[in-house]
């Protein structure tokens, strides 16, 4: 955020100082109407001046001519850093010199006659002369009285000089004081954010049989959330999510969301889970002009063309990740584009997930209607029509591509790997890899065997930079949990937005925040691939790893290529 003004109305001294008070990192720019020599640049650094430049001086010197400008326009960038250090004395000293020679010119300029309008009166030291004759009476008293009266003197001049040092300075956190207050005036009030928190909002089924996904997202949240906390949260502000249940279910959704954004009062949303919930959390936020970060989830509805502009994705999207399936199916496992099927949720999840394996396979010259879709309805467990529709299907299938959530998808391998065990299995990643793994591993190590699971994270034991940081950070806040794929998109997630906040300053709004986030380009927080943002892509990341689970349900990564 950039603070703009004129010297006539706030000197550069007195920004200098309020900027040291505050402890702040920014950029004060004076373009000054004496042209471009006279123009001043100074970084500060918690509050401490690292650098500055007047014209072509710099340093300390280029600091004592910025302070005496008293024309010119300013302007404050926010969280703007030096390239390099080039000044080392402490703020207060600089301006307390400034005091004292802003002082030292007033009195000089308030001399008699002896002072000149080009400067302090000069002192003439006359030639030397004789020594007079000797006197008879001792000069002693003189002496002495003379003494008392310079002491009396300097004393009186210092004692004038703190009076006019502490009436300055009385005077300068005055002014500051009433430029504080006009700025807290002006700033906008912004929901959900006060001096000393952020507050996020979460929708996600804490109860059911998606009940693991939206627990494995609030860990990944509450730990990058705790780690920025611990650091000293976002430019002085404790980050803060009030995660509710919705079951994953629509209805539940939107009374959910109401609850948050009109009673709870959260800035915005981070980590919603599914696709169904989605279709009616969206609308709600862009209605609202609510921010919408990170969901669990790849559904086209949240990556429109051009994006929406309040709705940012962390992950890649369902058509990418079936695309790699289906890629890797035909030219890897040399499977016939017409012996792949579809398993897939009956509702928005599922269809977006199908109409990624559509056109895909469109490109291999395969009608999606002649496609075998084959499901079950959300929330439930219902699989046996699928399996009897599929095992029945008079042309053979040799793949399914499930777009399914876990209990659902275990239970269909199990019951089709019963008859055809030599069918191949793969899930997109919201079908939650853990807990597929645990419930499949309830039916016995052949059940899970083989199966294929795209991913849109590394692997959580992987030891990459960004996965070693999260390991270490789930004993310390989330003690009991193991490394799990959904925690951990939730922890990169959160990373994400966490960044966004810290580039858009402590005074941000919704609208600045997303200013922010659009120009976050080519970060790179350690997963083997660079992310961000533009005005046009607000999806992070398009990275797909393959993944495959052995008899004893631990997953391995398969090159998909």
């Amino acid at each position: 955020m950039a603070l703009s003004g004129n010297l006539s109305e706030t000197s550069f001294t007195d920004l200098i100082q309020f900027y040291n008070i505050s402890r702040q990192t920014a950029a004060l720019t004076v373009v000054s109407p004496a042209g471009p020599e006279h123009d001043v640049v100074v970084f500060m650094e918690n509050g401490e001046i690292i650098d500055a430049r007047f014209g072509e001086m710099g340093g300390i010197d280029a600091v004592r001519r910025a302070m005496r400008l008293r024309e010119g326009e300013f302007h404050v960038e926010l969280n703007v850093a030096a390239k390099k250090r080039t000044i080392w004395e402490s703020c207060n000293k600089l301006l307390l010199d400034e005091m004292v020679s802003d002082d030292e010119a007033q009195n000089g300029a308030g001399k008699g006659a002896g002072a000149t309008a080009a400067g302090p009166e000069k002192i003439v030291i006359p030639k030397k002369q004789p020594p007079p004759p000797p006197q008879r009476r001792s000069s002693f008293p003189v002496i002495l009285a003379s003494a008392a009266v310079a002491a009396a003197a300097v004393g009186g001049a210092m004692w004038w000089r703190s009076q006019q040092e502490a009436a300055a300075a009385t005077a300068r956190q005055a002014a500051l004081a009433t430029q504080r207050q006009a700025e807290t005036r002006t700033r906008p009030t912004v929901q959900g954010v006060t001096d000393s928190e952020i507050v996020f909002g979460m929708a996600a089924p804490f109860s059911g049989p998606a009940k693991e996904l939206g627990r494995g997202m609030k860990t990944g949240i509450d730990l990058a959330f705790a780690a920025a906390n611990d650091a000293g949260g976002v430019s002085g502000r404790r980050l803060r999510l009030v995660a509710l249940d919705d079951g994953y279910e629509p209805e539940r959704t939107r009374s959910v969301m109401k609850d948050l954004a009109e009673s709870r009062n959260v800035f915005g949303f981070i980590g919603n889970v599914g696709t169904p919930t989605a279709e009616v959390a969206v609308p709600f936020t862009l209605e609202k002009k609510m921010l919408f970060f990170g969901p669990f989830t790849g559904a086209g509805l949240l990556r429109r063309d051009p994006p929406d502009r309040y709705v940012f994705n962390y992950r890649a999207s369902y058509a990418e990740e079936t695309a790699a399936t289906v890629k890797y199916l035909v030219t890897v496992r040399r499977v016939a584009v017409d012996e792949i099927a579809v398993f897939a949720q009956q509702d928005g999840y599922g269809d977006a997930g199908f109409n990624g394996v559509a056109k895909m396979l469109r490109k291999y010259n395969r009608n999606p209607e002649r496609i075998l879709r084959v499901g079950y309805k959300r929330n439930t467990g219902d699989v046996n029509d699928a399996v009897s529709t599929l095992l029945r299907s008079r042309h053979p299938v040799r793949a399914v591509v499930m777009v399914a959530t876990y209990k659902a998808a275990a239970k269909f391998i199990d019951k089709v790997k019963a008859e055809r065990p030599d069918i191949v299995f793969s899930n997109v990643s919201f079908v939650g890899s853990q807990a597929l793994a645990d419930e499949l591993m309830s039916y016995g190590g052949k059940v899970a065997e083989g199966v294929i699971v795209t991913q849109v994270v590394p692997l959580p034991q992987s030891k990459a930079t960004a996965v070693l940081r999260y390991q270490e950070l789930l004993p310390k806040y989330s003690l009991g949990e193991k490394p799990d794929f959904v925690s951990l998109e939730g922890y990169l997630a959160a990373s994400l937005l966490i960044e966004g906040l810290k580039r858009a300053g402590r005074h941000f709004t919704t609208e600045t925040l997303v200013d922010a986030l659009e120009d976050l380009r080519a970060l790179d927080l350690g997963v083997g691939a660079t992310m961000g943002f533009g005005m046009s892509e607000h999806q992070a990341s398009h990275k797909v790893w393959g993944t495959v689970l052995d008899a004893s349900g631990n997953f391995q990564t398969i090159d998909m290529e």
